[in-house]
């Protein structure tokens, strides 16, 4: 039998040499991608990626856009503009992302706290003014609350918890300014130099104070309609001085009792 004459080869290259040549750009791009990659901040890039996969699906779908003109599918040279994104975009600390809408109400919420307590601020100042309260009472006040501080030595005698004579007084009327305005909780604190007792009822400034912050709580309790609920007493101690320690004016002046009164609009 004759033998079968075997067909001659295609024209053109062989098969094997397009698939290897695909393999080859495959490869290429392969570190091509992790070259691009490697100047990226490589902790950072995998703590935003997590957020960023789910708030924006950039990898499940391969895609979506980020931001205008940022897309991550149309190539590696896009990843060196992700992080400039993210700094625009807002970054917690904790190294989450913030959206910029949520910063915006944040910074929103907080300016109308503000303006909250400070209308407080005017009125309770106002009212202190026609008390002829202004000498004896100092008002400030922060986005969260509006703070009466009263001087530990027109309320107390050294050493003491019991209310001076003349203090009663005083606190009716800051009584009624403070019912007034309750609209949140009223924080009232005890507040002492850093001298140590000696020979005195009290073993440390921070039981004394503890014991001052509450005096002034149960008579205005007693004599006001405060819900014993939204009032809170405390004693800080010598921990939060406002003044140097070192002077006889300075300690005078760290032995305080404020009072917080928070706006309808804090946190507390």
């Amino acid at each position: 039998m004759a033998k079968r004459k075997e067909d001659p080869p295609p024209p053109g290259s062989p098969a094997w040499m397009a698939t290897f040549g695909d393999m080859m750009n495959l490869l290429l791009c392969f570190f091509v991608l992790l070259f691009s990659m490697s100047e990226v901040d490589a902790k950072k890039f995998e703590a935003i990626a997590a957020s960023l996969d789910s708030t924006f699906s950039i990898f499940s779908s391969g895609s979506t856009t980020i931001g205008e003109g940022i897309l991550v599918s149309q190539g590696a040279s896009q990843l060196n503009d992700l992080a400039e994104y993210l700094n625009s975009t807002g970054l917690s600390d904790q190294g989450e992302v913030i959206p910029q809408d949520l910063k915006s109400a944040e910074a929103e919420m907080e300016q109308a706290q503000l303006e909250e307590s400070e209308k407080m601020a005017s009125k309770i100042e106002e009212a202190l003014q026609e008390q002829s309260l202004g000498d004896e009472v100092e008002i400030e006040f922060t986005a969260q609350y509006v703070q009466l501080t009263l001087s530990g030595a027109l309320l107390f005698d050294s050493g003491s918890v019991e209310l001076k004579a003349e203090a009663p007084a005083l606190l009716d009327q800051v009584g009624i300014i403070v019912e007034r305005y309750a609209e949140g909780t009223i924080q009232i604190e005890g507040h002492t130099d850093n001298v140590p007792m000696h020979g005195a009822k009290y073993s440390n400034n921070d039981e004394l104070s503890g014991g001052r912050a509450y005096s002034v709580f149960a008579y205005l309790i007693s004599n006001t309609a405060l819900d014993p609920r939204r009032v809170i007493h405390a004693g800080r101690g010598e921990f939060i001085p406002i003044a140097s320690n070192e002077t006889a004016e300075g300690r005078a002046k760290n032995r305080r009792v404020e009072i917080k009164i928070y706006n309808s609009l804090s946190y507390y």
